[in-house]
């Protein structure tokens, strides 16, 4: 009698890692020649549990190294209380939980939610990771959403017509500590949108269809330049984590020397205990060297293969790519090429990170950022300023934007020369780059203009420091004038209606006499004179 299993076959897509290019892990979806069995399993929890175990078996026929995503339904884990057949099935397929991530999905209405958060935290302490699936196309609540913590949040691609949606979501996975994918990119449009708003991992047809062999190489389109210029702090260290080779620290070094030389892509290997935790780091190149020495394999084969690694080189997922190198950067220079092992706040494993991408990304954003500066004063244009302002609206803070410029300009270049006003303007931005510390960021937009993006608390320093020093060009005095636009969370949605607040604020400061600073809020009429004359009227003649 033919079983419904019969006809059943599994596809792997790979879920790509926007930033090194690399797969990150595959997920896994079920294949029937015929009928809606996901229709099926959605209305039978008992189905949907045993085509999660199913999934993981078919992986381990595979034979792949890299981590893997099952699909569940919300509600077969809320009536289950939990998946211990797919425990089960994944330490028979000599995997660890902490390698495969569970993709919980819509739908979510009438699920009793405190039996779902309790069958997911039960998955959690088994160790294994936490997605959640379909959002922006499903019905998930947001209260739910922050309830689960999951480590990853899948969005539909539909969302990137939406941008704002997509930046509030990636805020929200930022506060999670949570990575953000989109699934169903096909096109290089979105692809661009994806990573424009902040995703760091993606899958879709556009990278690799799904297939019944795992893919070994995906389609990368070509690096689309990212809206938000790199913070100083530098990118997390999230964006380059890569799949980690794990065997438990009690494996051999025969085990660890078959792994290695059937996966020609491992560069290394982690031996972790049994919570995940990284003990020893076995190097590839010296590894295979020991055991291609004289009588190597004999001596060290059945022998434990820690006695072949290292101490780890390990980072928290909260680490940026400058930290690793710090950690790189310190104890031997014969290590620099090894894997640094990235850790969650349980001490466990989640990937590693090579030096070569890091290197890598992190020059090409001091290239990207040079080619963004101004020849005259090395500072950021505006693009790196607006970025900044469309993240501090996405995190909900209140801050300051100015304006700054030289009064009449102009009349200095023409009666000083174009030499004596590019001193002024090079004088102007020194004085202004040596108070940009901490939250403050300037930008130099052109001319004689400056942007200026701060906390309103350090408004007085701004202003004593460009509007009280004696500025001068060939021997004449110069003042300036400073408009500033207050903006408090949900006053403004986007850095534009932040500059055209500001571009009034500018016209009133430029109508007064001498140094001049006017300020006013966004959403709110009028302004406040805080420095300069009002002009005085004409005499009627």
């Amino acid at each position: 009698m033919r079983s419904w299993t019969d006809n059943l076959r599994f596809a792997f897509q790979p879920v790509v890692n926007l930033t090194t290019g690399g797969v990150a892990g595959l997920e896994i979806l079920a294949r029937p020649e015929s009928g809606d069995i996901l229709a099926e399993a959605r209305r039978d929890p008992e189905l949907d549990g045993r085509l999660a175990v199913l999934a993981i078996r078919a992986a381990a026929r595979k034979e792949t190294l890299l981590p893997l995503h099952v699909n569940v339904f919300a509600g077969t884990l809320a009536d289950l209380g939990g998946l211990t057949p797919l425990h089960d099935a994944v330490r028979e397929a000599g995997r660890l939980p902490w390698e495969v991530t569970v993709d919980v999905g819509p739908p979510y209405t009438h699920v009793p939610q405190q039996a779902l958060l309790e069958a997911v935290g039960g998955l959690r302490a088994q160790g294994f990771r936490i997605s959640a699936d379909g959002i922006g196309d499903g019905d998930v609540p947001l209260r739910l959403l922050t309830d689960l913590a999951p480590d990853l949040v899948k969005l539909d691609a539909s969302l990137l017509a939406r941008p704002a949606a997509v930046r509030a979501m990636r805020t929200l996975c930022e506060q999670l500590g949570a990575l953000l994918s989109v699934e169903g990119v096909e096109t290089e449009l979105q692809c661009a949108a994806a990573v424009s708003a902040g995703a760091q991992l993606a899958q879709g047809e556009l990278f690799a269809p799904p297939a019944r062999l795992p893919a070994a190489d995906v389609y990368i389109p070509p690096r689309f330049p990212a809206v938000a210029a790199v913070p100083k702090a530098g990118p997390s260290v999230r964006e380059f984590v890569r799949p980690a080779a794990l065997l438990p620290v009690t494996a051999s070094a025969g085990q660890v020397r078959a792994l290695l030389t059937g996966s020609p892509e491992v560069s290394g290997v982690l031996l972790v205990n049994a919570h995940g935790a990284p003990i020893r780091s076995v190097h590839r190149s010296r590894f295979l060297l020991s055991m291609s020495g004289p009588y190597g394999h004999a001596l060290y084969a059945d022998r434990p293969a820690a006695k072949l690694g290292d101490p780890p080189r390990t980072v928290g997922v909260d680490a940026t790519a400058w930290e690793v190198l710090d950690v790189v950067a310190v104890g031997d220079s014969d290590r620099t090429s090894d894997d640094v092992a990235v850790v969650d706040r349980y001490g466990r494993c989640v990937g590693v990170v090579r030096l070569a991408d890091l290197v890598r990304a992190l020059a090409e954003s001091r290239v990207e950022e040079a080619a963004g500066l101004n020849p005259l004063t090395r500072l950021p244009g505006s693009d790196a300023i607006t970025a900044e302002v469309d993240r501090r609206i996405g995190d909900r803070r209140t801050f300051a934007l100015s304006w700054l410029d030289v009064d009449h300009f102009k009349q200095v270049n023409d009666g000083a020369g174009f030499a004596a006003g590019d001193e002024l303007i090079r004088s102007v931005g020194r004085a202004l780059q040596h108070m940009a510390s901490g939250s403050t960021r300037v930008g130099h937009i052109g001319g004689d203009d400056f942007l200026v993006l701060t906390d309103p608390e350090w408004l007085g320093p701004l202003a004593a420091a460009v509007l009280d020093a004696p500025w001068s060009a060939g021997g004449r005095a110069v003042t300036l004038s400073l408009a500033t636009v207050l903006c408090p969370p949900g006053s403004v949605p986007d850095h534009r209606q932040a500059a055209a607040c500001l571009a009034p604020l500018k016209k009133a400061a430029k109508a007064l006499h001498g140094a001049s600073w006017v300020m006013g809020q966004a959403g709110l009429p009028g302004h406040e004179i805080l420095r300069g004359a009002q002009a005085a009227p004409a005499q009627a003649g």
